[in-house]
């Protein structure tokens, strides 16, 4: 079995037995049909909604394997959406607002990679100061007020479809493949992996370890980016005090959820767009089962907590002493007879 699939296996499993118990109380969940030129259906849905929470989690890996966090990626939403609506209310076209939203979202994870990086601000607090100050530059940018558009050929990118699929599906497949060519198919891995196993290490060995956090970082914005133009799309409008709020809580729960600790080190991005794939499957089925929205944010803590303490050292370190004991009785067992 290739190590790539054995590593995403238990997430599989996660998706399809939320699948499965979703399906058993509504059983039109996997149901999928074609019309007007896409196919329409719960699953498809799923697959739309989630594509901002899968960019969002891309981005979030890389910088979780240098063993740091970005708290800033939702509030890098409104930043971005701000600015593509900013430039298309000032007469500009569909390249300017795209090309405008990633320059800002790519000069906000500089910003962070800097911070942490060159000052030697530990991430979180680093990040954090461009969530709470972010959203004051959205509201800067907008004028405190929703702004609205009306250019089809960018609401394309949010309501669009290709091959019958959306496009914000497309995006995030291939920026997730894109994302796991380069890190996988090259050294920078491996090198990003060293760094969050052991920064200092890794330094002294010849690896610019400053470039790279930067770079990493740079990466969650351009990611952030992408998801704050779908966002706005789809709603052909940008919202600065709702876009992509607690979105980030989202991002750190399909990372963790994919398997990939918080401690740095290995990582993977397929397990990582599968969780975010899992947390979406979750939203569907609570809001299918006509619960508050409000229970996400409960159940998403809940797991949030769930899965830190079995990533836990503590915790790791017991089960693995409480394994070799048995494996040692069994084996103790089996020579007596």
């Amino acid at each position: 079995m290739p190590a790539g699939l054995k590593r995403v296996i238990p997430q599989l499993i996660t998706l399809a037995v939320l699948v499965a118990l979703v399906s058993l109380f509504f059983p039109s969940f996997l149901q999928i049909e074609y019309s007007s030129g896409r196919f329409v259906g719960p699953v498809i849905d799923v697959l739309k909604r989630g594509a901002p929470v899968a960019l969002l989690a891309i981005g979030m890996t890389l910088v979780v394997a240098t063993r740091g966090i970005d708290l800033s990626v939702g509030t890098v939403i409104a930043i971005t959406g701000a600015m593509a609506a900013a430039t298309i209310g000032a007469g500009y076209g569909l390249v300017a607002a795209i090309a405008m939203a990633v320059i800002a979202g790519l000069a906000a994870g500089l910003f962070n990679g800097v911070l942490v990086a060159f000052i030697g601000i530990q991430p979180i607090v680093a990040t954090l100061i461009l969530m709470i100050s972010g959203r004051g530059i959205a509201q800067l940018i907008t004028e405190g007020r929703i702004l609205t558009f009306n250019l089809p050929s960018f609401a394309f990118l949010g309501s669009g479809s290709v091959l019958g699929m959306p496009v914000p599906v497309w995006i995030w497949v291939l920026t997730a493949a894109l994302a796991i060519l380069l890190v996988r198919r090259t050294a920078l891995g491996l090198l990003i992996e060293a760094i969050g196993v052991n920064r200092r290490a890794s330094a002294l060995a010849g690896i610019n370890a400053r470039v790279l956090l930067i770079a990493v970082y740079m990466a969650s914005g351009f990611c952030a980016a992408l998801a704050g133009i779908i966002i706005t799309a789809d709603i052909r409008g940008a919202d600065a005090n709702n876009a992509g709020l607690w979105l980030e809580l989202d991002a750190v729960l399909a990372t963790v959820v994919g398997g990939n600790s918080l401690m740095g080190g290995r990582f993977s991005i397929s397990a990582a767009v599968i969780g975010a794939m899992i947390i979406q499957t979750i939203d569907t089925g609570i809001l299918l089962a006509g619960f508050p929205s409000e229970y996400n944010l409960v159940i998403k803590a809940v797991l949030v907590i769930f899965i830190l303490v079995l990533q836990s050292p503590n915790i790791t370190g017991d089960l693995k002493y409480l394994r070799q004991k048995l494996l040692g009785r069994k084996t103790a067992q089996e020579a007596g007879e």
